[in-house]
């Protein structure tokens, strides 16, 4: 049997299932916790497979299994992303990945200026990092900073990472903030923007409507809110959008 080429082998993140007990006594209960791994396939057909830890980079011991262990025993999930491991990062990738981690935990305590400074730190290294500018733009939002947002946002839906999968949760807090903060048309473009993409993503449609809406203009909130649903009919919260605009006098 010819081996197989390295575009061919197995490799990427699986999960795994596992119950656990938590508690002990009347208060004991069994929960199921679901566990990553990155899995990569060798020259000799046998599977790799090492934890990944919350931060998706690999740690602790590499076990080795068949293939027929792998797919009875594991799922895969493609839209985990890996993380590279430290050991692989150049030293300024790793000063980079530090400030942007600081700048999170100061953000999420509500230690905005000094997260300000952090992802600062990072920027001035890489402009067009993601996870940096999403963050630092937050900060600008939540203290009412409008022309440092702006900026930020300018920066942002120039930078095609920012609209992919890996960054999906920052993406959704910051699209969400432009329009509570009512940057009403910038949060527009940053959908419109995602729609390039995703032309296919019903929520994007929805996300636009609510904007439009928000800016004062029903109607192409319904044009969307339709596009809504041209892709997804059982959107329930389009369904009850469109209702809540057609009993609005004036909006067909």
């Amino acid at each position: 049997m010819s081996q197989k080429s390295a575009q061919e082998r197995i490799r990427g993140v699986f999960s795994q299932k596992k119950t656990a007990k938590i508690g002990a006594g009347t208060t004991a209960r069994k929960t199921e916790l679901v566990f990553y791994f990155n899995v990569e396939e060798g020259e000799d057909g046998i599977m790799q497979v090492q934890a990944l830890n919350a931060a998706d980079e690999p740690f602790g011991p590499v076990e080795r299994i068949t293939r027929e262990e792998l797919l009875k025993d594991y799922l895969p999930d493609p839209q985990r992303t890996l993380v590279r491991a430290h050991a692989a990062l150049t030293p300024q990738e790793m000063e980079i990945q530090k400030a942007v981690a600081r700048g999170d935990k100061f953000r999420k305590r509500g230690e905005s200026f000094t997260a300000e400074y952090e992802y600062g730190k990072a920027l001035a290294m890489d402009e067009q990092n993601v996870r940096a500018n999403f963050g630092i733009g937050l900060c600008y939002i939540n203290r009412g900073e409008g022309e440092k947002a702006k900026e930020v946002f300018e920066r942002v839906v120039k930078i095609d990472a920012a609209f992919g999968n890996e960054h999906k949760h920052l993406f959704n807090e910051f699209g969400i903030s432009l329009r509570k903060s009512g940057m009403h048309t910038e949060a527009m473009e940053y959908y419109r923007r995602a729609l390039a993409h995703s032309p296919k993503d019903e929520n994007l449609h929805y996300n636009i409507a609510r904007a439009a809406y928000d800016k004062g203009d029903p109607r192409v909130a319904l044009q969307h809110l339709k596009a809504c649903l041209g892709l997804n009919p059982e959107h329930e919260e389009a369904n009850q959008f469109v209702d809540f605009l057609k009993r609005k006098k004036g909006v067909g």
